[in-house]
């Protein structure tokens, strides 16, 4: 009998010290704070079609959307040509959180070899707003465009066939990549957020044609 309660007083204790373990747990993580915002897309492009005054102006302007902070920004964009830029090599090494806190990717690798947060749902603005659609929740109406000049690794692409728009330079002769935040191409899921398909043209109205407005990715470099 007296060993019974022994047995029995150990395993109240047992269970109750793997309870306080697990509120333990459950307050610690209650008390993290949610990793800081390191990738958006941009709520408004330029407004100049895809000139966008080189990396060095799409740079500046992600630094002026993520507002206040210590953190380097950079756009999501390759280059062609001379001297040609891989937007994969211009970003950091993650991992990268939206606005709300969820993991975009948490390295270059996971961010061009498994990317199923980006969706519409999860790829929103600096604002934590998704993209505007032109039929509310219809995809194929979404301005889900945006501006990459990348192939699908992140690289870019040889030179020849413009595919950054003149390097981010023209509003007018040329193409830009595009890829599509939503991951959608009409009502099939599965596109590609950074190599969906080539703009028209370069202009403003060349990238609202296809459903964008000249937006771009945003990504904290440290």
């Amino acid at each position: 009998m007296m060993r019974n309660k022994r047995v029995l007083l150990a395993v109240t204790a047992v269970i109750g010290a793997l309870a306080l373990s697990a509120l333990s747990v459950v307050a610690q993580q209650q008390d993290e704070e949610p990793p800081p915002m390191g990738f958006f897309i941009t709520s408004v492009g330029i407004g100049d079609g895809a000139n966008l005054g080189g990396l060095d102006g799409a740079d500046a302007h992600c630094q002026t959307l993520a507002g206040a902070g210590n953190r380097t920004w950079r756009a999501y964009l390759s280059t062609q040509g001379p001297g040609a830029v891989n937007a994969r090599d211009r970003i950091g090494d993650g991992p990268w959180a939206n606005v709300n806190g969820l993991i975009m990717a948490t390295s270059v690798e996971n961010l061009h070899y498994d990317n199923s947060n980006f969706n519409w749902e999860h790829s929103l603005d600096e604002n934590g707003e998704q993209f505007p659609s032109r039929i509310d929740g219809d995809p194929d109406f979404s301005e889900h465009d945006v501006l990459t000049g990348s192939q699908i690794d992140g690289t870019a692409f040889p030179a020849g066939e413009d595919r950054t728009c003149g390097n981010w330079t023209s509003n007018d002769e040329g193409s830009a990549m595009l890829g599509h935040a939503d991951r959608y191409s009409f009502t099939t899921p599965g596109s590609s957020w950074n190599t969906a398909h080539p703009s028209p043209g370069c202009s403003q109205d060349n990238l609202v044609a296809t459903g964008g407005a000249g937006r771009f990715y945003c990504f904290a470099i440290d």
